[in-house]
């Protein structure tokens, strides 16, 4: 078996990391074959969302598939690493295993860039015909290959929704807006091209930022909007839909390639019954979500066709920016009809 280090220095406790030392230095295996250390998968997400269930569920179809010779253990909350650290950790074969959102794989793989093409497609079950055509699998998993990775699947967790303390119906409601977001320029020239003030800010700040006032909105799935109870601070969610929020399950193309061809199908075919499971959940759990969300006295606005036309005309340029950038098969390939459609639109 392929051995491990913990490279990177990012645990924040001592004791933690002298702990986790012990589970991840090393992967040796027993006389009958089995793991004598669990492979290490890390997530930066809360146990109570999408993100643990797949990755979760990943792990026991692999022990299953294997008759418990293949272990995995999930860290969650960034243990073992923000979303930059579990990267580098993965590329290194550190971290064989990551589950996580695409927005901050675009500094290490500019194409996946492709996914922040904003408010394209009208429902998730779009999104996903989109990402499972063979032809931009294809493609996309060559990106990653390209990065010293291998995706293994993308579950979701719905749209990316707005939250604000004030009334938003149309785009001129979103002058002057202090939203948070990500670090991600595409990110921040969507909200700027309507008009908004986008700030980006670490996700740990953004519930005392939302309480102090330091900003005014945010925008996540739902699902993120309830496990860290934003709703508590917002008066409105705002469905917005401008972006997929898709999580990745990816795994190093040095570690895979270390593996016997039985190994590596075992963990093809777990993750493909993962990836269709976290989708299931994330459909269930978002009416739960909304009615959470309702109950609390928040008010949720869903936009009008014509109010989204105007958002989606507003958008040019963020489509013109990515397509300097994103390699133009890809893009053809993701959403090629679509952005098309959308431009035709345009006066």
């Amino acid at each position: 078996m392929k051995k491990f280090s913990l490279k990177h220095s990012f645990m924040a406790v001592c004791l933690l990391t002298a702990l986790l030392a012990l589970t991840l230095t090393g992967c040796g295996s027993a006389s009958d074959g089995t793991q004598t250390y669990a492979w290490p998968l890390g997530t930066s997400s809360p146990e109570d969302t999408v993100t643990q269930i797949y990755a979760e569920r990943f792990a026991e179809e692999v022990s299953r598939l294997s008759d418990g010779k293949m272990r995995i253990q999930v860290y969650p909350n960034s243990i073992v690493g923000g979303d930059r650290e579990l990267l580098e950790s993965c590329k290194d074969g550190d971290i064989p295993f990551v589950v996580q959102n695409t927005a901050p794989q675009v500094t290490f793989l500019p194409d996946i860039a492709v996914f922040d093409m904003p408010c394209l497609f009208d429902s998730i079950q779009d999104v996903r015909d989109h990402i499972d055509n063979p032809e931009f699998m294809e493609q996309v998993n060559q990106v990653y290959k390209d990065g010293g990775y291998e995706l293994l699947g993308y579950a979701d967790q719905g749209f990316r929704v707005m939250t604000s303390n004030k009334d938003v119906y149309t785009a001129n409601d979103l002058k002057g807006q202090k939203i948070r977001t990500m670090e991600n320029p595409y990110h921040l020239l969507f909200w700027k091209s309507l008009g908004a003030n986008p700030t980006p800010m670490t996700f740990s700040e953004v519930y005392i930022g939302l309480q102090q006032g330091t900003i005014d909105a945010q925008e996540n799935p739902y699902e993120v909007i309830v496990s860290n109870r934003l709703y508590e601070q917002q008066d409105y969610v705002i469905e917005t839909n401008h972006l997929p929020h898709l999580i990745s399950l990816i795994v190093s193309s040095e570690f895979m390639d270390s593996l016997p061809e039985d190994q590596q199908a075992i963990i093809r075919e777990a993750a493909e019954t993962a990836k269709v499971e976290a989708r299931q959940a994330s459909d269930e759990r978002i009416a739960s979500r909304i009615a959470t969300i309702e109950e609390s006295g928040s008010q949720i606005n869903r936009l009008s066709d014509e109010n989204m036309l105007v958002i989606r005309q507003k958008c040019i340029p963020v489509y013109d920016k990515i397509e300097e950038n994103v390699s133009p098969s890809l893009v053809e390939a993701y959403c090629g009809e679509k952005l098309k459609e959308i431009r035709a639109m345009v006066p």
